[in-house]
């Protein structure tokens, strides 16, 4: 069966190209895919546009919108096994990781679906301060979205800009990744058992270059939402421009993970470990700073270090592994020069640094794997601190004082999460409220809640999804103001 989804059928790409997928944790084909050019996307943008045009979703009532997304998390719930096997054979991820993935995309849907069927679409009365006024603000879906997800948390991804787009009553052309478009393909399956008409979602698949790229120029496009790396971001931010497209970025972090003396030390090593080496790091929260306070460091590092060494990797399957590969040879590659990097600025390797040996662990060696990784030794003007090295690195910095704490934590030109570990309440509010990221653990790291907004300040990206405002995104907000006595203004003479 094909695999491009367009104006409510499955057809192939007109070019015939395919891609095949391959898991990381093997190097296995997973499958082969169709593979969409440019001209392929335009077809979707404009099935898109006349499906907005027409009204066929965007003139359903509310509710009805809603019923549809809870029907989509029931059968996401139906499917769960299915989906998460194909998510761990495209990602490489633990077969557990990706059942936990699909739980949460279903809780996505519910909680888009339950904003849909209360009144946070119905707008505002507004006291124009004139009894003869009635002025309200009113909320109309933003129009055909352009949806770009990534690699690391494909089904999540698609559904944190799918559900609130649906509920809006927007129509949309959706672009997974094309190393992981497995569960986005089920995802379309799913949208179009539940009965959603045909033109009003839409998808693509192939390289951001050529499959992507018009979503962010094609004046047919209303918005753009796209998760991925800040280069990217950015050129689709430029791109977007041309049409004074809105547009919504999420586009990872270099994330504080803030140790006090007085935490619970035992749970701060223990998250630690859980958030900078969960996926082997591939997580645009992931706390891969960590910052520690002086008179604890070879305490809390040396403990860490030991426990980083025992960590074990493993495929989807393997029911021993701890943690998987990284997504392809070529990101691997990255990491071992960002390592190679951080040695040279003067960073210490406290362990890790390199892939498996071979030899002892033969299993492991056709797929994309790298060790646990701790820099010791780190300041905040060294690269390998500023720059994202999305794998299983931990950076190490110390820190005296609450207010060098705050100040290193606030040292990057991201700002998409941070954590803080201490037993005072006083000291833990004061530096939440002080750092400049979109979430903020406070003795935790990695929950989040389909209902509190997700996104990141300065360069983590512009917008936010979940929440309320990851459903406003998809809307505009208009103002009617109604005069109920319609008389002359009187501003102008009538006199010839």
């Amino acid at each position: 069966m094909p695999d491009l989804y367009i104006d409510g059928a499955w057809v192939g790409a007109a070019d015939k190209g395919t891609r095949e997928i391959r898991c990381p944790a093997d190097g296995e084909v997973v499958r082969i895919v169709d593979e969409a050019t440019s001209v392929d996307t335009e077809r979707a943008i404009l099935a898109a546009r006349r499906a907005f045009g027409d009204g066929r979703w965007s003139s359903v009532p509310v509710a009805e919108r809603g019923t549809l997304l809870s029907r989509v998390a029931d059968l996401l719930e139906r499917d769960r096994d299915v989906i998460a096997r194909l998510e761990s054979l495209d990602t490489g991820k633990r077969l557990v990781e990706a059942e936990y993935d699909v739980a949460d995309v279903a809780k996505c849907f519910r909680y888009f679906a339950g904003l849909a069927q209360g009144d946070v679409l119905g707008g505002r009365v507004v006291d124009a301060g004139n009894p003869g006024v009635r002025s309200r603000i009113e909320y109309s879906p933003v129009g055909v979205c352009g949806l770009i997800t990534p690699w690391n948390y494909p089904l999540l991804q698609a559904a944190w800009k799918v559900a609130p787009a649906l509920a809006a009553g927007c129509s949309f052309v959706l672009k997974p990744s094309e190393l992981t478009p497995s569960t986005t393909i089920h995802l379309m399956r799913l949208l179009e058992e539940a009965g959603l008409p045909a033109g009003v979602g839409n998808l693509i698949l192939g390289a951001g270059a050529t499959a992507g790229a018009p979503l962010a120029t094609h004046p047919a496009v209303d918005m753009v939402s796209f998760t991925g790396g800040v280069v990217t971001g950015r050129r689709i931010m430029s791109d977007a421009a041309a049409t004074v497209k809105k547009v919504a970025l999420e586009l990872g972090g270099k994330n504080p993970n803030i140790v006090f003396a007085d935490a619970d030390l035992p749970a701060a090593i223990d998250n630690a470990l859980t958030a900078v080496f969960l996926h082997s790091g591939q997580v645009c929260s992931a706390g891969a700073r960590l910052l520690v306070e002086e008179s604890i460091h070879d305490r809390v590092v040396d403990e860490i270090v030991r426990r980083a060494q025992r960590i074990r990797l493993g495929g989807p399957f393997d029911p021993d592994a701890e943690t998987g590969p990284l997504i392809s040879p070529q990101h691997r590659e990255k990491i071992e020069r960002y390592v190679a990097g951080a040695l040279a600025e003067g960073a210490v390797l406290r362990c890790g640094g390199r892939s498996p040996d071979p030899v002892e662990f033969p299993a492991l060696a056709s797929g994309c794997y790298y060790l646990p990784t701790v820099l010791d030794g780190c300041r905040t003007d060294m690269t390998c601190v500023q720059d994202e090295s999305f794998g299983p690195v931990l950076t190490v910095e110390t820190f005296r004082t609450e207010e060098e704490a705050i100040a290193l934590g606030n040292d990057t030109v991201y700002g998409l999460a941070g954590a803080v570990w201490t037993s005072d309440a006083g000291k833990a509010e004061r530096v939440a409220a002080a750092l400049r990221h979109g979430t903020i653990w406070i003795n935790d790291y990695h929950p989040y809640l389909p209902q509190a907004e997700w996104g990141g300040f300065k360069q983590s990206g512009v917008g936010r999804e979940l929440g309320p405002t990851g459903l406003h995104e998809y809307l505009e907000a208009k103002h009617v103001y109604r005069n109920l006595s319609p008389a002359p203004s009187g501003w102008f003479s009538e006199e010839a």
